[in-house]
């Protein structure tokens, strides 16, 4: 196999990240780690993950109730 390059990040970019849907799941990533930092404060989140308690993909939603805050291990590890 080849090098990966900058070019081949941009192509994923443009075929996968950068569809509509992609981004409006970045934007709720984005507002649940806002919603549990503003509830707990940055330094309980530096360097961990907000987990979705019920994944966003099964129904669930940024709602308090459903996001905690995870080590990054935990978060990943499961897959």
């Amino acid at each position: 196999m080849g090098r990966t390059t900058k070019e081949d990040y941009a192509r994923h970019y443009g075929d996968y990240q950068g569809k509509p849907k992609q981004l409006k799941a970045q934007a709720q990533r984005h507002a649940a780690r806002a919603e549990v930092i503003k509830r707990e404060g940055k330094a309980a989140v530096a360097g961990k993950d907000v987990d979705h308690k019920k994944r966003i993909a099964h129904g669930g939603t940024n709602a308090s109730k459903n996001l905690r805050i995870r080590s990054r291990s935990a978060n990943r590890g499961w897959r």
